[in-house]
């Protein structure tokens, strides 16, 4: 993999300009695609630290500038009182940046501690206690949209993790409404692979803090997940491409869930998607060859 480092006067190479702009192709075709960001919209956009978020943010701010519609971004940064957490870092990089900001600080990180029994993931609780301060944050701050720094490969993994460890076919949506109804959180990176992102993140030398409330835990199942796909991406070129089109091209018709489909109501002379092919054989491309991949980005924006 080609690495990226800015020339000695400072400017990037032509690689880096490339990659950036197919990162903001590839967030401005979500964006379209899914409705995301509206004139007039207040976006909160959830900063960790992490590469993902600073990337979000770096995207969404450049795009900002040429986009059709109007909207305000505001940075959030969720300060959980972690051992170490340097609570200077990113709001000295959010005024260099001149973007309007808010750091919430809830010790959430002995909350967690108090609950969750060593040794255990703490995860699900952390993430619960986290969307709490957001949506709160989002009501006081005004804002009508919340973006979130998941890419492709954290929805794909999503999907697997479902399929394999809960029994269902459900993954991370690219846009969701809270329970309440209240929120709705977007996720612009929808279409951009990790690796890319990781390219971008240090190539712009982000100042990445990294999560110590659980020493970067990770469980068993998603990181066997990640190997898995990652094993593919290297041996099959083109298989999370052709996984990713697969979750946009559904067909309830040629699955077996009765709630999205009536097949106790199906009849003689009705007419489903793709019709009859139950005796036809599957056109795939021959072991080893690369998926077909018809990714959608149809907007600059």
């Amino acid at each position: 993999m080609e690495a990226i480092q800015p020339t000695p006067e400072g400017r990037f190479s032509n690689t880096f300009l490339r990659l950036k702009k197919k990162l903001e192709r590839a967030v401005g075709s979500a964006i379209a695609d899914f409705n995301m960001i509206e004139d007039g919209d207040t976006v909160l956009v959830c900063v960790s630290g992490g590469k993902d978020s600073y990337s979000l943010l770096s995207i969404l701010l450049a795009l900002r500038e040429r986009a059709p519609v109007d909207f305000r971004l505001v940075a959030m940064n969720l300060d959980q009182k972690q051992p170490g957490f340097p609570a200077d870092v990113l709001p000295s990089y959010f005024e260099q940046l001149g973007v309007e900001y808010r750091i919430v600080t809830e010790d959430t990180y002995t909350i967690v501690k108090e609950k969750i029994p060593a040794g255990k993931t703490t995860c699900s609780l952390c993430s619960r206690l986290r969307r709490g301060i957001i949506y709160r944050t989002a009501r006081e701050v005004g804002a009508t949209k919340i973006a979130l720094g998941h890419h492709r490969d954290d929805m794909i993994e999503t999907l697997f993790l479902n399929m394999f460890f809960g029994g269902r076919l459900k993954a991370m949506p690219p846009k969701l409404v809270s329970d309440d109804g209240e929120h709705v959180v977007i996720r612009p990176l929808a279409y951009c692979a990790e690796s890319d992102i990781a390219r971008f993140a240090r190539a712009m030398q982000y100042p990445i803090i990294p999560c110590n409330l659980c020493g970067s835990q990770e469980n068993a199942q998603r990181r066997q997940i990640k190997q898995m796909l990652q094993g593919w991406a290297s041996e099959f070129p083109g298989r999370i491409e052709s996984i990713c089109t697969a979750m946009q091209q559904v067909v309830p018709s040629h699955l077996a869930d009765r709630h999205l489909f009536d097949f106790a109501g199906l009849t003689r002379g009705a007419q489903v998607d793709e019709g009859d092919t139950v005796f036809d054989p599957p056109e795939l491309p021959s072991a080893g060859a690369a998926q077909p991949v018809t990714l959608r980005l149809t907007s600059d924006r």
